[in-house]
């Protein structure tokens, strides 16, 4: 539901060819002429009457061989202005690939008597997913080997479900990138794979208690969106509907309670929510509906020890968590366990036989309350960071007194900790290896507040090298938002980002509104018809950069992905005097199209993100910000701009159209690239390694514009 990142495969030895062939250069770049789209027009008319002409429209026919010729034009452009940062490119992959532990496993987690984790040995992409019984010196049973099964695919993606008595395995893969997936069921016991092939699923599956049946969803085949829920019984051909999602703004996907008593068939959107429940045990028993949809109400729901818990935004703008009981399942009896509060957000819980685990956030940064059932006492757990993130992690098991969660900083690396909520004694269990000498001594990391022009404080989550950094406005600086759906950024640790940070970058995220670091409030201030707050935010973050000198004046990057991709596009519009170049990864930025067509993903059930543009004022305000409506005669920073030709949440054809109309319109000579990963979806390149020549390639063309070649 959320758009989100990227890609940039570099075919180093045809752009050598056509380097040499290009003719002079200039600064180091070949001196030709980027591709041309044809201007065809077309008129998109507005319910209410506005007329627009859309010159690239012809764009989306993704079938069109001339739109994939334009398309691999952009590629082969891109490639031969890029050609002569291969050196660069190469030496950050390498730095990369050579900082991740390529023999590595994660940190077991138990389900049952059986202890599930994954490995990945040296130099494959995929992991190998295994499990050990009772205890981690039992043999280990490979469940499934990522290499094999995505070996020869361009693209590949693999997860697995097990069922309740662990003798069956759910094999999800989807090798498109387009977020279908097909199921498979592997028989532990024998080894063997079961006739059974469930295709076109979403990948939202859950196991009855027969563990024999599984429920999953499928999404509408043209706009994607998530609407029904199947239940099929293995070894039957029967596939049965138990419930279609026929309100056009809803989308709908199944879950199971943390008691395993309950199925849960949740529909929601960016504002609302509703739930509705059935019994494990009985795959025949009726959907029963928690609360019915309300607009502006949302609610999650899990269960134990006979009492659903609901976390809800109902009276309590920063949620609450409440109690009630199957028989009365309606707000009328749902009872305060935890009351809402305005200044703490309550961003989820989790349900253990003695406590109530909860994670908080506190003027954006988290924390985990521990509430114990037997006397309300209360436990947190505290960290000594000014910026990091911390989070409650992945807890299968009801009656235990240890919780895991997971804690980093943007010097921490991933860190693992199993914490006993009995004596409070904390155990790291693994702390994510990065190889090359890296040590957290070597970096420092700060928060600041800075003040947007409406009086609004807005967190600044800023790391940088120590030797490296001086605080008098000469650093190049990237600064990073998000800040869409209520989704938060957080302090995280990123390897990849040391090669910037070695090279004197300061990396700086904006928690602009749109997100919910600072509560429920800060989501609503950053949509709909308050959606400039967003832009405005990043805008003054940026110069709060440069006037404290964090970053110089002619070295400040952005970057944002997705809904974050809009961002880009619209500060690009609005002060593209700020940064020396923007890169926009799969940008959702042809708003008002978009928005006007209920064919596509990401559309009806998002008109209380952006708006309505059947209604006449939502239409204007969306109108005055799209970044594609917006393009202008005038000078842009340089751009990269990448996205996937089979992107299911924001489609290819919105970058395509923006990068054509910029070429058409802006008036400096400063790069404007795209790149098409024609193998890839919405997340980009599959595989650990894969992934690394992504990022190179975006660092690389950062440090090339500054005049760091090496």
């Amino acid at each position: 539901m959320i758009r989100n990142l990227l890609n940039v495969p570099l075919f180093f030895a045809l752009l050598t060819l056509i380097g040499a062939c290009a003719g002079k250069e200039t600064s180091g770049r070949p001196d030709v002429k980027p591709p041309v789209a044809a201007k065809k027009p077309f008129e998109i008319v507005a319910k209410h009457g506005h007329k627009r002409i859309d010159n690239y429209f012809w764009l989306k026919e993704r079938e069109d061989t001339a739109v994939i010729n334009y398309l691999n034009a952009e590629n082969r452009y891109l490639d031969t202005m890029t050609v002569h940062t291969k050196a660069l490119r190469e030496k950050l992959y390498n730095e990369m690939k050579g900082r991740i532990k390529e023999k590595d496993e994660s940190v077991p987690v138990k389900d049952g008597a059986y202890f599930y984790y994954t490995r990945f040995e040296e130099g494959y992409d995929y992991p190998i997913y295994c499990r050990k019984k009772d205890n981690m010196e039992s043999p280990e049973e490979v469940i499934a080997n990522g290499n094999d099964l995505g070996k020869n695919q361009k693209y590949f993606n693999l997860f697995i479900v097990n069922s309740p008595n662990h003798n069956l395995i759910a094999l999800c893969m989807d090798t498109i990138g387009r977020r279908f997936y097909n199921i498979r069921v592997k028989n532990m016991i024998t080894g063997e794979l079961l006739p059974d092939k469930i295709e076109n699923t979403t990948g939202n599956i859950e196991w009855a208690n027969d563990n024999a049946t599984i429920f999953f969803g499928r999404q509408d085949p043209t706009s994607l969106r998530s609407f029904q829920i199947h239940r099929q019984t293995l070894g039957t051909s029967i596939d049965k509907i138990i419930y279609e999602e026929k309100d056009q703004t809803l989308s709908c996907y199944v879950s199971k309670t943390k008691s395993d008593k309950y199925i849960i068939i949740n529909s929601g959107r960016t504002d609302a929510s509703f739930s509705q429940f059935l019994d494990a045990n009985n795959i025949n028993s009726k959907l029963t509906i928690m609360e019915p949809l309300q607009n502006d109400v949302d609610y999650t729901v899990d269960h134990a020890c006979d009492k659903f818990y609901i976390r809800t935004n109902l009276n309590a703008k920063n949620y609450r968590l409440v109690e009630t009981t199957a028989t009365k399942p309606g707000k009328e009896n749902w009872k305060d366990v935890i009351p809402g509060r305005p200044d703490v957000f309550l961003g989820g819980f989790e349900l253990f036989k003695n406590y109530l685990a909860l994670d908080e956030e506190s003027e954006g940064l988290t924390k985990i309350r521990l509430l114990k059932w037997s006397d309300k006492s209360v436990k947190t757990i505290d960290f000594g960071e000014p910026a990091y993130v911390a989070g409650i992690d992945d807890n299968r098991e009801f009656d235990t007194n240890v919780i895991r969660y997971n804690y980093q900083s943007m010097t921490t690396p991933s860190s693992v900790y199993d914490y006993n909520m009995d004596t409070g004694e904390k155990k790291l269990m693994k702390q994510r290896e990065v190889l090359g000498g890296f040590s957290s001594s070597n970096y420092q990391t700060e928060r600041v507040m800075a003040t947007a022009r409406d009086g609004a404080k807005v967190p600044i989550s800023i790391v940088y090298r120590k030797d490296k950094f001086k605080k008098d406005g000469t650093n190049p600086c990237l600064q990073y938002a998000y800040g869409s759906y209520g989704s938060s950024t957080y302090a995280s640790f990123s390897s990849n980002r040391l090669s910037l940070l070695d090279r004197g970058f300061v990396y700086a995220i904006a928690h602009v509104r749109g997100g919910q670091e600072m509560g429920g409030q800060w989501y609503e201030d950053g949509k709909m018809l308050k959606k400039k707050n967003t832009f405005n935010d990043f805008i003054d973050c940026s110069e709060y950069l440069v006037t404290n000198k964090y970053s110089a004046k002619d070295k400040l990057f952005a970057y944002g992905g997705s809904a974050g991709g809009l961002l880009m596009g619209a500060i690009t519009n609005m002060r593209p005097d700020l940064y020396k170049g923007v890169i926009a990864g799969v940008p959702f930025v042809d708003v008002i199209n978009t928005m006007m067509d209920e064919t596509i993903p990401l559309t009806t059930f998002e008109w209380r993100e952006w708006g309505n543009p059947n209604i006449q004022e939502q239409y204007e305000y969306m109108l005055s910000y799209s970044p594609y409506d917006q393009v202008e005669k005038k000078n842009y920073p340089n751009l990269l701009v990448t996205t996937g030709l089979h992107d299911s949440q924001v489609q290819y054809w919105e970058p395509a159209k923006w990068v054509a109309k910029l070429r058409d319109m802006k008036t400096d000579d400063n790069l404007l690239l795209l790149y098409i990963n024609m193998d890839a979806g919405h997340g980009g390149s599959s595989g650990r390694f894969r992934a690394i020549k992504d990022e190179a390639m975006r660092q690389a063309f950062m440090l090339d514009l500054i005049g760091i070649t090496e």
